[in-house]
């Protein structure tokens, strides 16, 4: 696991021919935050900003110092690909509120945990507001997640299942770009 603010600035290789496509500029989640739908490689133009990316299904590899494309064909741009509207980038979940719904302040997202294949497995939290196994370990899993928060900008989890299904971070297998101590593990051995 990872957190996904360590792909960011990566390089991003042609696989084909080893011809360097970008950087990791962000990372554009699926609606319901549960995958990184494609790589955001920074815009294009002058007067109208294009976005550029590469989607996740033509990544061979999130590698620990660069990301691995299929090829160079497989750069977009702008509207090409129909549901790239409904992508979310990271950098708009992170300082999202997170909360239960009865409305007791949880934290703020700080970052999403990804498993190799890109998958979002959870949230790592900043300014925690509550005590116990949550605070202790600085994530909640994504099957704790009720609510994205789409609609009205604070994440809703249940409380219950995040402290029951409390994600496993172990800083020494996550690789980011922040001090250790800011991701614990649940428990010694963890």
């Amino acid at each position: 696991m990872r957190l996904g603010r360590s792909l960011i600035d990566n390089p991003v290789f042609n696989n084909q021919d080893g011809r360097t496509l970008g950087k990791v500029a962000d990372l554009y989640l699926d609606k319901d935050l549960a995958y990184v739908a494609a790589i955001y490689l920074g815009s294009e133009g002058l007067v109208k900003r294009t976005p550029v990316f590469i989607r996740s299904r033509d990544v061979e590899l999130f590698g620990v110092d660069a990301v691995l494309a299929k090829s160079s064909a497989i750069v977009y741009r702008g509207d090409e690909i129909p549901t790239a509207g409904r992508w979310v980038r990271l950098r708009d979940i992170q300082g999202r509120d997170v909360d239960t719904p009865g409305g007791t302040k949880i934290g703020r997202i700080r970052d999403v945990v990804l498993d190799a294949e890109a998958r979002v497995t959870g949230f790592s939290l900043s300014q925690i507001a509550v005590e116990g196994p949550i605070a202790d370990s600085k994530a909640i899993a994504s099957a704790a997640v009720v609510d994205t928060g789409q609609a009205d900008g604070a994440m809703t989890v249940d409380l219950a299942t995040a402290e029951r299904e409390l994600l496993k971070v172990d800083p020494g297998s996550l690789s980011f770009r922040l001090p250790v101590d800011e991701v614990s593990p649940v428990g010694e051995g963890a």
